[in-house]
């Protein structure tokens, strides 16, 4: 069966899957039941608005009875008996009150397919552990948590997910491939911001220690009081959805400040929490014996990219634009990782840095992905509240919703190279980032979100982050990290001259003097010329040096600011920067959840696994199963299986005496798209996973037709026009 939530669900069967009649009946009443909208709900407002107004009209009553019963000489009987008969009848619509609420409670936490998600989880997870795609790190030492270990199918399809990565846009796009270091020096991470602000804000478990990330503290808090607790009233509701809703925006003050109002405290042992603290996510670590050379491990492999951009462009015969693509690990030492393969310490990012001229960012190759539709989210359909809808990429660049069409371009490629390794289109869309998600210097950013029992699963960021990087690497080196437009005939231009006096800054500000004249030279356009009106009228200006975290006062005498006239022959100019960046493993989950399902065996005794891998990614790409163990088949076995390895294709070749039927399913159970089954010595049958359908080939072809289809030459449905379809009451027996 598979994973049923959808937020789009169409009906359609392609002819790779499944068609057994219990698979379509799931299938179908699933789409269709996606498609019926649900009846007119009250609002949780309303409805929590409801159940407190009966509340209190219960304690009122209560409070009414115990007066009569409390009155001086007594109340009469029948009186107090009408009470608390008003007061059981008032309960008992509390009651009703209650369950709406819960109904509708579930139902927006969607309860029981939340169940259903988890259950789903657990047999793929069971599934991949047992046949060891991968398993925990170091498991004889009860492993480490956040590390895994990729067995061999799982190594199998990340290597073949990182080959058609390399072929969809390295060969593709010509882009530069560099492999750098893993350990990075501290400097190259000052520059670049990770030293000071790739933080996460930890609390600890006062009595036992333990690490808890603040902020999924907080919101798992406010999910589980919106969820189970029914006595909140509507405004307290509305707080903690508001709390939710803008838990990124909190500062570590505010944050701390909701812990201890709400009383938080550690999950597991309900000990007092720690005041928050920063905790950087950096693995650190000492370059050489000495220990006076501090690095960390590389948490992403941009930075080794960026620092080469000046070889790079001198390698690429100092043209724009050019791409450089790098793929390796990066190291993050989460607090808390959970989810499996989706927050883990250690994991392999590929990624690339298309670096443009940031006055055009056009593309050439645009007008290929322009007709592409798919799910987006930009940020106004979030702001109000809306769902992610199909739009078309040409258009989005068009209206401004994509800032431009480079972005747009690799946005579109993303789409394809997801889809095409077997990520379901209508459980992918890319969304917008949010204004408070957005870094001050980013023009915009994307990510590619996929859905899976875990929800909207971010797997692909696509970000325009303009100049930043190599501007700050060009100022922390001293290497201008720069590109140059020559002009086929010298121009004329005003250039901004900010001349600082060393010697007036210097009696002024003595040992501040140096940051003082970096922030005058770093002065924008607009703000120098307003300094330099404001210097003309009143002789002196406020100015604040950041490097200082104060304000100074600037005299006339001590900077210069003029535009002059000069003429140039070249533009020289920082290069904006485009970067897609994949979380290989994320994808590689994702892909595991969209491919798993289960049928039933022949005697629908019961359900076998399955992963539908495509051709392109699987695992293993065809088996070789003679029918029965005798001499002849398992010689003609050999050499089908010589041939395959002679055309690289992976395989595998059992010669047990087991029957097919469990062949067959033990190899489904792996994803393995095709099965090879020698039952004579002139030809075989070759057997298509999801379909279970069968052709008849020659022994001198069947390396070729599995090539040919595994390679994506020609489709399945294409191979059976042009031989025998077979049959056979040996195929699928159990």
């Amino acid at each position: 069966m598979r994973f049923p939530t959808q937020l789009f669900a169409t009906i359609s069967i392609s002819p790779t899957r499944p068609k057994t009649l219990l698979h379509l009946r799931r299938f179908l009443s699933s789409s269709i039941a996606a498609r019926i909208p649900p009846p007119m709900a009250a609002s949780e407002e309303s409805l929590r608005q409801a159940l407190a107004e009966k509340q209190s009209a219960v304690d009122a009553q209560a409070d009414a009875v115990r007066a009569l019963k409390a009155r001086a000489g007594g109340a009469a009987q029948a009186e107090i008996d009408a009470a608390v008969e008003a007061l059981k009848a008032l309960k008992v619509e509390a009651g009703a009150a209650a369950r709406r609420l819960q109904a509708a409670l579930s139902n927006n936490g969607d309860g029981a397919a939340a169940s259903s998600r988890e259950a789903f989880r657990q047999a793929v997870v069971n599934t991949l552990e047992r046949r060891l795609f991968y398993i925990p790190s170091f498991k004889i030492y009860r492993g480490v948590a956040g590390l895994y270990d990729y067995g061999p199918p799982g190594c199998a399809v990340k290597s073949n997910v990182l080959a058609f990565w390399r072929q969809h846009f390295v060969l593709e796009e010509n882009m530069l491939e560099v492999d750098c270091p893993c350990v990075t020096p501290e400097v190259v991470l000052k520059a670049s911001g990770h030293v000071e602000k790739f933080t996460d804000l930890m609390v600890k478990d006062e009595k036992t220690g333990t690490c808890y990330r603040a902020d999924h503290l907080l919101k798992d808090f406010c999910k589980e009081k919106l969820e189970k607790d029914l006595t909140l009233s509507p405004e307290k509701a509305a707080e903690l959805k508001h709390v939710i809703m803008v838990l990124d925006d909190l500062s570590a003050e505010e944050l701390g400040a909701k812990l201890k109002e709400y009383g938080i405290t550690a999950p597991d042992t309900k000990n007092p929490l720690s005041d928050l603290y920063p905790f950087n996510l950096m693995f650190q670590t000492s370059i050489g014996p000495s220990g006076l050379s501090p690095g960390y491990m590389r948490p992403e492999t941009a930075q080794g990219i960026f620092v080469n951009f000046k070889d790079l462009y001198y390698y690429n015969g100092n043209k724009l634009p050019f791409a450089a693509a790098q793929i390796g690990q990066a190291f993050r030492n989460e607090i808390s990782p959970r989810q499996g393969l989706l927050r883990v310490r250690e994991f392999t990012l590929a990624e690339i840095e298309h670096f443009v001229d940031p006055d055009d960012k056009s593309h050439p190759k645009f007008v290929d992905v322009a007709n592409l539709e798919f799910l987006m989210f930009p940020r106004e359909e979030q702001l109000a509240g809306k769902s992610a809808k199909p739009m078309i990429l040409g258009e989005a660049v068009l209206k401004g919703v994509v800032n431009n069409e480079t972005l747009g371009y690799f946005i579109g490629r993303v789409f394809l190279f997801l889809t095409r390794l077997g990520i379901d289109k209508d459980r992918l869309r890319f969304r917008q980032h949010l204004p408070n998600e957005m870094a001050h210097y980013a023009a915009d950013c994307w990510d590619a979100e996929i859905e899976c029992s875990y929800g909207w699963i971010e797997c692909v960021g696509i970000a325009d982050r303009s100049a930043y990087d190599l501007r700050a690497h060009s100022e922390k080196s001293g290497v201008p990290l720069v590109a140059h437009e020559k002009f086929p005939e010298p121009r004329e231009v005003e250039k901004l001259v900010i001349v600082p006096s060393k010697k007036e800054l210097g009696l002024a500000f003595k040992g501040s003097q140096k940051m003082v004249v970096e922030a005058l030279e770093a002065m924008s356009e607009k703000e120098a010329l307003e300094m330099k009106a404001t210097l003309e009228s009143k002789g002196e200006v406020d100015f604040h040096v950041c490097t200082l975290g104060k304000t100074v006062s600037i005299m006339k005498k001590m900077v210069s600011i003029s535009m002059d006239k000069k003429k140039e022959h070249q533009r020289v100019f920082t290069p904006s920067v485009i970067e897609p960046s994949f979380g290989i493993g994320r994808i590689i989950y994702c892909l595991f959840e969209h491919s798993f399902y289960t049928r039933p065996s022949r005697a629908e005794d019961e359900q076998l696994n399955v992963f539908s891998f495509p051709p392109l990614v699987a695992p293993i790409k065809c088996t070789v199963f003679p029918l029965i163990k005798t001499q002849k088949f398992d010689d003609v076995a050999k050499i089908i299986a010589k041939s395959l390895t002679a055309a690289g294709i992976s395989h595998i070749i059992d010669i047990t005496g087991t029957s097919i039927g469990k062949r067959y399913a033990r190899t489904d159970e792996i994803g393995v798209p095709f099965a090879i089954t020698v039952d004579s010595t002139t030809s075989v049958t070759i057997r298509e996973r999801d379909s279970k359908q069968q052709i008849r080939v020659s022994i001198d072809e069947v390396a070729s037709v599995v090539k040919e289809v595994t390679d994506g030459q020609s489709t399945w449905g294409d191979v059976m026009w042009r031989y025998p379809t077979h049959s056979a009451a040996h195929t699928e027996e159990e």
